[in-house]
């Protein structure tokens, strides 16, 4: 996929859309917009990659690793599948996690297997069923993360599991943070032991970015890479913006900024072919400083006679990658909203654009239903797609 340069963007006809950031939602939309209704469309990108943080690639070993910690593609969503499936083929994945307890190596979500192995029992389903209603502490109402995991299985399994966790993801307590933090993490009574329950699981056959290649090889959009916003707007000429960087940064932090967790990643390779049994090992204890450990070839399925390896330093600085979800980041969200609202010419999309934590094929799902708007407004009748992002 060829890029260009700053001084061929400025020297280029007036693009109908500039799009910031070439991550799922802004490679989305240029993708749509440029094939499905023929606009010429500039992507730019502070990094010197495209694919947002999905972004992929060989490391000094030749082993292909997520530079941004684990990807997994999963979605309810078939229209979602058969769009992504123009750009790739799939190899067929069901994510697995392992937690690091009490000396033990157990399935997290926590399953009838967690139980049996960490307590030295063997029940079934329903008497695991009876085991978590014992320990369970009614909360009511539900008002924090603590209070949802309390609520459903106890306290001690929610120091095992959660506490260390959730204070080194976040830098806060769950009982600080919104409870929709651990309402995404289910607790079952079975030996499921897979990570999600989508209908489809999968990860792309040659990896995202060859993905996000194939989906921008179209004449019609020029890529511009290691180029921030700030230095192109009055410099290319366009007639809209879509923005799928951070609200707050777009206007200058005029109301304060938008709190965001951070990410710092230790890569590592190692001359064995396997490191771990399953890609993701999570570490709950507090005195552990990293929250898990990815070993990749499990995702990507390729055979190698080494393997590489990432530590996950979750920290307060560095790039914004999970917005923290607490009652006073929402209001002011919601102020930056309502100045977004009243900007003529921009649109603001993604997780950044948006402040709340999406899923991929949430940001796709919000990318066709942004299209779909746009080829309605141009009284264009477009391909028929369904928003994943509420």
């Amino acid at each position: 996929m060829p890029t260009i340069t700053l001084d061929h963007a400025i020297a280029a006809p007036a693009y109908d859309y500039l799009v910031v950031g070439a991550g799922f939602a802004g490679s989305v939309l240029a993708e749509r917009l440029c094939a499905g209704l023929g606009l010429r469309v500039l992507l730019i990108d502070r990094r010197e990659h495209i694919g947002g943080n999905a972004y992929d690639h060989l490391d000094a070993a030749g082993v292909l690793v997520h530079r941004y910690g684990p990807h997994i593609f999963h979605t309810n969503a078939q229209r979602i599948v058969d769009y992504l499936s123009r750009f790739t083929e799939w190899r067929p994945y069901e994510h697995r996690v392992l937690a690091q307890v009490d000396e033990h190596l157990v399935p997290i979500p926590i399953n009838l297997t967690t139980l049996n192995t960490l307590y030295g029992l063997d029940m079934d389903e329903a008497q695991a069923a009876g085991f978590l209603a014992q320990r369970a502490e009614p909360v009511i109402p539900l008002r924090t993360s603590e209070d949802v995991v309390v609520n459903q299985i106890g306290r001690e399994l929610y120091e095992k599991f959660f506490r260390g966790y959730t204070r080194k993801q976040w830098g806060l307590d769950p009982s600080e943070l919104d409870k929709s933090v651990t309402s995404r993490i289910p607790t079952r009574t079975n030996r499921d032991d897979r990570y999600f329950t989508d209908s489809f699981q999968m990860m792309p056959l040659h990896g995202y970015t060859a993905m996000f290649e194939r989906m921008l090889e179209q004449a019609g959009i020029d890529v511009l890479l290691s180029s921030d916003f700030k230095q192109v707007r009055d410099l290319v000429h366009y007639r809209q913006l879509v923005y799928c960087g951070p609200v707050d940064e777009y206007f200058e932090h005029c109301y304060g900024k938008l709190p965001y967790r951070s990410l710092r990643f230790v890569h590592e390779t190692h001359d064995v072919e396997c490191f771990q049994p399953v890609a993701v090992v999570n570490y709950p204890a507090p005195h552990v400083p990293y929250t898990r450990i990815t070993e990749y070839k499990h995702l990507t399925g390729q055979t190698h006679p080494r393997t590489s390896i990432s530590y996950e330093y979750p920290c307060a600085e560095g790039d914004p990658y999970y917005p923290i979800p607490r009652a006073e980041n929402t209001e002011l969200y919601r102020r930056y909203k309502a100045l977004a609202d009243q900007t003529p010419g921009v649109t603001f999309l993604g997780r950044l654009g948006t402040y709340k934590y999406y899923n991929m094929d949430q940001v796709v799902g919000q990318a066709l239903a942004l299209y779909q708007r746009i080829a309605r407004e141009a009284g264009v009748e477009a391909e028929a797609y369904v928003s994943e992002a509420g």
